[in-house]
């Protein structure tokens, strides 16, 4: 095979592999003079089947594969031919022409298609089929694909091989290239999926100097922004400091006090607050700072002025109410009760089995006796559901309390502009972070009265923040913890062994069996655990009568690896929904959707409503609008596929992305694979996700592990210490 570089103008007939985050890609490719289509290999920032690439690169001989070129540069031509043409508008590229579409165009206009495509649009009218509405769309199209083109030129030029470019344009539409070239850092604060790295090497080639200020500060900023995704609310400024010597790859000895200057710069700027912690500085990002001090202040404000109550109407009220609904409520249970009808803040905190849902069924029933109006909401869409379910009264999601408008990017009830309500329940309030639970502070109104119910020993908030723990240990927040495990609760073994878990005590583990609610299955290779996993969901479970797609929830400890989440979505979707020439798929990279899968939403989308763990169903994919029809909850929403990565698969997820959710069955693989994200909270959690069966698949020495793991990812937060001093 020869060595010396050589061109191939190449028509792309199929992108067999495409890795988003490097761009590295395995494509099948029609060349001149040669009958076979071949394989060439390479990085390309964007790729799609049509496509006419002149292709710089030397042939290689695969020991597996046979012969590939090895591209070294690619430059995308405008196709030459009528089948190269249609290829190419009808390979997505264009949102409103699909292969229909395509076909007709080409057919009309011929080689002159792209011609007329750029200079005269206007006319596509003339295509039988296509109306004005369409022209205007495949127009707008047509001129956002020649920006985004020089996106990625740009980015190329700099050494960048990405697929965000796309999601730049979005961002900064005809300011894309001025904004990175003005500051390459806003991208790692701005566009979701681009990190530090990144925009680092973008600045690095337009000259920004390792050790220049404005380098130090962006570090420094994304630091404390990577720091809050792992749900700090501050860090000490020398653990900043230090990790940020790290992110940028120097000597921490020669940069420490480059780095303390340019961390007091941006105190200046009001671009970080701090405040005195242990002899050093807390460094905050300003909204977390602010949610945090004023959280803190509203919730001590409401606490000064004690709610009127007859004490004794309130007993009485109790006697009638659990004689009518033949209740029998423990002394913990009845002491919230009388406590809520005092109480302006409450919390309402306890494990599996201790009656916290019939407490708080209760406390909705006296308040409404009492003429109250009250409000009932929890973090995600099927915890409000629940709620809804056993209070009788329509629950809905926080941000939808709140009502989010994402034209000025906040809520639209606050402080001027309060909840009609007298009364607020917020469930699964562990869930809860820092940001939200302040903005639901300033919209509660003076006179109102806030119950918040969680159980403190599950995973904590994805945001920033430990607020239920917080509020827990801070002593200033009335609280009422229910440990009384009821009888019929008690005969369930998914509540005894959570409880167990909680005490770092070993768990009874059952075979199968069709009369016991919670299962062990051992598996000691991940393969087996995949297999155990495959046949639960495709013969097992169905055969009592369980729908896998409505009724189980794989929940792995973690993403990666071949028990992770990731891996286990690939498998279950060739089970669960295999390809059918009847469906629609997608390809996008190394990504596949089908219609029918079940997806989750990765992070907060206020545009379209949407929030980090919401899970929808693919009703429908079009090629040609290049959008998916996701159905949320009892929410259509159209998903545009250039949002695609804020998307995943959702037969399995993580058992951080189910908090707040139940599910009838719940199958956790716990295996020595997962070693790193082990922990008793976080086996508590996924086992309390359960409401009919759990079921655990692995090894008795990683469940082990977990148990005696506690005590695990310290979050550095200052509220329970704010609500003390403030006090």
């Amino acid at each position: 095979m020869s060595s010396a570089p050589e061109i191939l103008q190449a028509l792309v007939e199929r992108v067999t592999y495409h890795n988003p985050e490097n761009g590295y890609s395995v494509l099948r490719v029609k060349v001149p003079r040669c009958q076979d289509v071949v394989t060439a290999v390479g990085s390309f920032a964007q790729v799609q089947p049509g496509q006419t690439l002149a292709l710089s690169g030397v042939w290689r001989n695969n020991p597996r594969f046979g012969p590939q070129f090895e591209v070294l540069k690619a430059e995308e031509t405008r196709p030459a031919t009528l089948n190269g043409i249609e290829k190419y508008l009808g390979s997505g590229l264009i949102k409103g022409v699909g292969p229909v579409t395509a076909r007709r165009i080409v057919r009309h206009f011929g080689l002159e298609t792209l011609e007329i495509l750029e200079g005269q649009p206007e006319r596509i009218i003339e295509v039988k089929g296509v109306g004005k509405k369409r022209v205007e769309m495949i127009r707008k199209a047509w001129l956002a694909q020649q920006a985004i083109k020089e996106v990625m030129v740009f980015l190329q030029s700099h050494g960048v091989s990405t697929l965000h470019a796309v999601k730049i344009y979005k961002t900064y539409q005809d300011q894309a290239i001025a904004t990175v070239q003005e500051n390459p850092y806003r991208l790692a604060q701005d566009i979701y999926g681009i990190g530090f790295k990144t925009a680092d090497q973008i600045a690095q080639h337009l000259g920004v100097a390792p050790d220049s200020t404005q380098r130090l500060q962006a570090a420094l900023a994304y630091t404390l922004l990577t720091a809050t995704e792992e749900g700090h609310c501050f860090l000490p400024l020398e653990e900043m400091i230090e990790q940020t010597a790290v992110l940028l790859e120097l000597d921490l000895a020669m940069v420490r006090n480059l780095l303390t200057e340019a961390a007091r710069l941006l105190t200046q700027a009001e671009q970080i607050v701090v405040e005195d912690y242990e002899g050093g500085w807390a460094c905050y990002a300003p909204a977390l700072y602010y949610s945090e001090r004023n959280l803190a202040r509203r919730l001590l404000a409401l606490l000064r002025q004690p709610a009127s109550v007859d004490r004794q109407r309130v007993d009485q009220w109790l006697e009638r109410y659990t004689d009518h609904f033949h209740l029998s409520l423990s002394d913990e249970q009845q002491e919230a009760v009388r406590r809520s009808a005092q109480e302006r803040v409450l919390v309402l905190t306890g494990g599996p089995g201790t009656g916290k849902t019939t407490t708080t069924r209760t406390i909705v029933a006296l308040w409404r006796a009492m003429g109250k109006q009250v409000l009932l909401a929890s973090p995600t869409g099927r915890a409000a559901q629940r709620l809804s379910e056993v209070t009788g009264q329509e629950a809905k999601t926080i941000h939808r309390l709140l009502e989010f408008d994402p034209k000025n990017f906040g809520f639209k009830h606050n402080e001027e502009n309060p909840l009609a309500c007298d009364a607020v329940v917020i469930d699964e309030a562990s869930m809860i972070d820092v940001v939200l639970a302040y903005n639901l502070l300033k919209a509660i109104p003076h006179h109102a009265q806030l119950l918040l119910v969680g159980d403190q020993d599950q995973l904590p908030s994805v945001g920033p923040g430990n607020v239920l723990r917080d509020l827990l240990g801070s002593d200033a927040i009335p609280v009422v913890r229910l440990n009384q495990v009821f009888r019929q609760a008690a005969q369930s073994l998914i509540v005894t062994n959570a409880h167990c878990i909680n005490r770092g005590q070993p768990p009874t583990l059952v075979a199968p069996k069709p009369e016991v609610d919670c299962w062990f299955i051992e598996a000691r290779e991940p393969e087996m655990v995949v297999d155990q996993i495959q046949a639960l969901v495709s013969k097992t479970l169905p055969g009592l009568g369980y729908d896998p797609f409505q009724d189980v929830q794989i929940l792995s400890p973690m993403n990666r690896g071949l028990v992770g989440a990731t891996h286990l979505n690939t498998v279950l979707q060739n089970v669960l929904n295999p390809a059918d020439p009847a469906k629609a798929q997608l390809e996008r990279g190394n990504r596949l959707y089908r219609v029918g899968d079940r997806v989750i939403q990765r992070t907060n989308d206020y545009t379209l409503h949407l929030f980090n763990g919401d899970l929808g169903q693919i009703q429908g994919i079009d090629l040609e609008e290049q959008q998916m029809e996701i159905v949320f909850g009892e929410r259509t929403v159209e998903y545009d596929f250039a949002d695609l990565n804020e998307l995943g698969l959702a037969f399995a997820v993580s058992i951080h992305k189910s908090q707040g959710s139940e599910y009838p069955v719940c199958i956790i693989p716990v295996h020595t694979q997962h070693f790193p994200m082990l922990s008793r909270q976080l086996i508590y959690t996924g086992l309390t996700r359960a409401r009919k069966l759990a079921i655990l698949v692995g090894t008795r020495k990683a469940l082990g592990i977990a148990i005696r793991k506690v005590g695990t990812n310290k979050r550095y937060t200052r509220l329970a210490e704010k609500l003390t001093i403030v006090a």
